[in-house]
């Protein structure tokens, strides 16, 4: 039986509970934008728009805390570098890139088309690649 043992953990211990909720529900509230953007962008509804800046002010509060959790581990893992840098980053530019949206979302009516769309969907993403870097389970040891 084999045995592979990384030098560098990417994390002293995974991701708390809270951090987990916090991230999991940004990406939700994500989604949730996302899909209310594709609704007012088929439909003209305003409502959908209005629905749609809740959802990001949610999300942004949610990846704002989950933020400073990625924060902390930075600041206490002996290496800044490879995993923890690189879920932090892509957390940073999700929560920026989402303040963004959130402002193209404040404009009246049809004027957050199409950027806020775009906007959504490139949000979305990389919140879920901050999510699948950052609950990724392997922390060392055997795959």
């Amino acid at each position: 039986m084999s045995t592979v043992v990384t030098a560098n953990p990417a994390y002293r211990t995974p991701p708390g509970t809270l951090h987990t909720i916090l991230l999991a529900g940004s990406v939700s509230l994500f989604l949730g934008a996302l899909l209310s953007d594709l609704a007012y962008y088929n439909t003209y509804q305003i409502q959908w728009s209005n629905f749609a800046s809740w959802l990001i002010a949610g999300a942004e509060l949610f990846s704002g805390l989950a933020l400073v959790f990625a924060l902390v581990n930075l600041i206490r893992a002996p290496h800044k570098k490879g995993h923890v840098l690189t879920y932090f980053l892509l957390l940073l530019a999700t929560w920026a890139l989402g303040l963004f949206n959130a402002f193209q979302h404040a404009k009246d009516a049809w004027a957050v088309m199409p950027a806020g769309l775009v906007l959504s969907v490139i949000v979305f993403v990389l919140a879920c690649l901050a999510a699948w870097v950052g609950l990724n389970s392997r922390v060392g040891g055997a795959p």
